[in-house]
């Protein structure tokens, strides 16, 4: 407990410790640039044109970075599957098919597992690809394309702690799947298909005739008293109402109104809903991303837009909306 006290009280310390160490692994992704050579370009062609899946592979560190990049991969559209190396010693191999390309990652490239593993997948007639810190080890003589991860030290003062090393494997890994996602010419609408329970999903399919089907639908008649305004806004909720004749939108009246009103007139009783609307009410198409609606109503100030399918009305969607489905 006393020597935390002690680090608490020296802070430059402690953060001259955290510097050191990110200057250390930020030099060492900077080195791969100039580690890439033509192996990668292979492996790259490899892929794209494999009937298979990628079948990434690794122990200790080295494991927990492969489960993100197979994560990375599969989510910008190449399949790819996670088998520890420890595990497929003992009966995980049988997940590898004859078509699949298998990416063995590691630092040494000599430890135990990775030298049982690296014969066997060479035997099944698999393409063995390596990212590997040292390329004379075992895997890196064994593998047929080598990407070259080696680091100076790791940011550990013992030099023992995987730190500089899984961090270039881990930026070699997304180097490998954005390289592959542009050759497959991956859109925004791929992404989407492949993410549509998160916040980056909804942002690239949701739309505003989505949003406005799960809210209330404000209207009044350009007839209707203050009074009803005043209850379809408490009603509905949504800081608006529409205003509609013959089925069309001719105006908006928010709570914004209401308030303004009641400060510049004596009477309201003969005052009826086009008294007080405002004319222009700012609408949008029913199919139009809902994403595309918060620059807009950024750039009007406004807290609500109309949702029309064509020239019909079918509701109204509020900025809490957007905020709450994460799109804002």
């Amino acid at each position: 407990m006393h020597q935390i006290d002690k680090l608490l009280q020296n802070k430059e310390e402690v953060l001259g410790w955290a510097k050191e160490t990110i200057a250390m692994e930020a030099t060492a992704v900077k080195r791969l640039e100039d580690q890439l050579n033509d192996d990668f370009v292979h492996l790259v062609n490899a892929i794209l044109e494999a009937k298979g899946r990628v079948v990434v592979t690794g122990i200790g560190k080295s494991a927990a970075i492969g489960t993100k990049i197979v994560a990375t991969l599969n989510s910008t559209g190449t399949p790819a599957v996670f088998m520890h190396a420890a595990d497929a010693v003992h009966g995980d191999l049988g997940m590898i098919q004859k078509d699949d390309i298998v990416i063995c990652i590691s630092k040494s490239g000599n430890t135990p597992e990775i030298k049982a593993l690296v014969p066997l997948i060479k035997q099944a007639g698999n393409l063995l690809a390596a990212m590997v810190g040292d390329l004379d080890s075992f895997l890196g003589k064994g593998a047929k394309y080598k990407l070259n991860v080696s680091t100076e030290k790791e940011a550990c003062p013992n030099n023992l702690a995987p730190t500089t090393s899984t961090t270039a494997q881990l930026a070699m890994g997304d180097a490998l799947a954005v390289c592959l996602l542009k050759a497959r010419g991956f859109t925004s609408s791929d992404f989407a298909r492949y993410h549509p329970g998160g916040a980056l999903g909804k942002r690239l399919y949701t739309t505003l005739g989505d949003l406005a089907s799960l809210n209330n639908k404000p209207v009044v008649s350009p007839e209707a008293t203050i009074r009803q305004v005043i209850m379809e806004l408490t009603k509905k909720r949504l800081g608006a109402v529409a205003v509609l004749n013959d089925a069309k939108v001719i105006g908006v009246i928010t709570d914004g109104d209401i308030r303004r009103m009641l400060e510049r007139e004596d009477g309201i009783n003969d005052l009826v809903a086009q008294d007080i609307m405002g004319g222009s009410p700012i609408s949008m198409q029913a199919n139009d991303l809902a994403a595309e609606a918060t620059a807009i109503m950024r750039q009007e100030k406004i807290s609500q837009v109309i949702v029309l399918d064509g020239q019909s009305y079918i509701g109204m969607v509020h900025i809490h909306d957007l905020n709450r489905e994460g799109i804002l």
